[in-house]
């Protein structure tokens, strides 16, 4: 059975082709008489608390101490968590220090159609952060925007679960992520988890990381912002899992991996350069030669397999090997043919 068939029937989905999804067998989650919390409950005077959801009535405080405005509570219909509806002062919300870099661009033209829409519509999803702040994990570019438009309050759907802010990634659909932007948010997450759960190890956080090889690119990027990460990331993926290690001493390694790509690159870049020299001109000429000096590149793994062909740090010392060894007269423009067709049809 293909992969994804089989995860997608592990989902409770049956797929009846390529494209279209079944809905599942049986109707889950709440029905509408569980879906209201009255927060009436919450400000009552003589019992301050919620009885069924104690997590919200700090939440209405903390909102009205900010300046902000409850609206309403309910229990989100899938997996019955509390959330708080409310109102809130621009800055009383700030991003998660994991998220990407805000893009400046991307938030005018935001601002923009927001204006020409005359209302803003989306609430920032919000949880609290270190030391009980409120962070928004998927919505820097909407909060920004709005202190462009200079709006005094905004809307946000408060959870009092924080680790929520760590599994949002996931979830994140308003702006494609790139393979830069995705794997900075990763290795960011990894650094903050680090400081907060040092006794957990990073193969635990796997749901959360997604993909092992977007950590070791993470840590590139952070020191080569300008490191063209999909040329190595067909490799990164046959190579890269997870570690048993705690999350500080996985990040150090990892650190020294990123320097190996980043010395790996040197040399793929020279030999670019001979290449050219030679009159190669080949948009494809990186992927050529980082797939020609990959250890990896004709492994084809066994269904189900989880082992990796070789260790990470085995594969980058056969590679910085062949990179020094490539031999120039070996390369011909039919060759280079074969890597274009292949990129243009999403190959390795």
């Amino acid at each position: 059975m293909h992969p994804r068939r089989r995860a997608a029937q592990v989902r409770g989905r049956r797929v009846r082709g390529r494209g279209k999804l079944a809905p599942v067998a049986g109707a889950r989650g709440l029905d509408a008489a569980g879906i209201a919390i009255p927060l009436q409950d919450a400000r009552d005077a003589q019992d301050p608390r919620d009885p069924r959801d104690p997590g919200i009535a700090p939440l209405v405080a903390q909102v009205q101490a900010l300046g902000g405005v409850p609206i309403g509570a309910y229990h989100e219909p899938l997996g019955g968590r509390a959330l708080l509806l409310a109102c809130l002062p621009l800055a009383a919300v700030q991003p998660t220090p994991f998220q990407r870099d805000l893009s400046p661009t991307h938030c005018r033209r935001l601002a923009a159609k927001i204006e020409e829409a005359g209302a803003y519509l989306d609430p920032l999803i919000v949880v609290r952060g270190e030391q009980g702040q409120l962070w928004t994990p998927n919505g820097r570019h909407r909060l920004a925007a709005a202190k462009v438009l200079g709006l005094r309050q905004i809307t946000a759907l408060i959870s009092p679960d924080e680790s929520l802010a760590y599994r949002i990634l996931a979830l994140n659909t308003e702006k494609a992520h790139n393979l830069r932007d995705r794997s900075l948010e990763v290795i960011r997450m990894a650094r903050s988890l680090a400081k907060r759960r040092a006794s957990t190890h990073e193969v635990d956080h796997a749901a959360e990381f997604e993909s092992a090889e977007l950590l070791t690119l993470g840590a590139v990027y952070e020191q080569a912002p300008r490191f063209a990460g999909g040329a190595y990331s067909a490799f990164l993926r046959k190579v890269d899992r997870f570690s048993e290690r705690t999350l500080a001493a996985s990040l150090r390694e990892r650190e020294g991996f990123a320097a190996r790509l980043i010395a790996i690159d040197v040399q793929v870049r020279r030999l670019m350069a001979a290449l050219q020299a030679r009159g190669f001109r080949s948009p494809y000429l990186r992927n050529y030669v980082v797939a020609r000096i990959n250890p990896v590149r004709f492994h084809k793994s066994a269904k189900g397999a989880s082992r990796p062909p070789l260790p990470l740090a085995q594969a980058l010392t056969r590679m910085m090997a062949a990179a020094r060894t490539f031999k120039l007269e070996s390369v011909s423009s039919a060759e280079l043919a074969w890597v274009a067709v292949g990129a243009a049809s999403g190959g390795e």
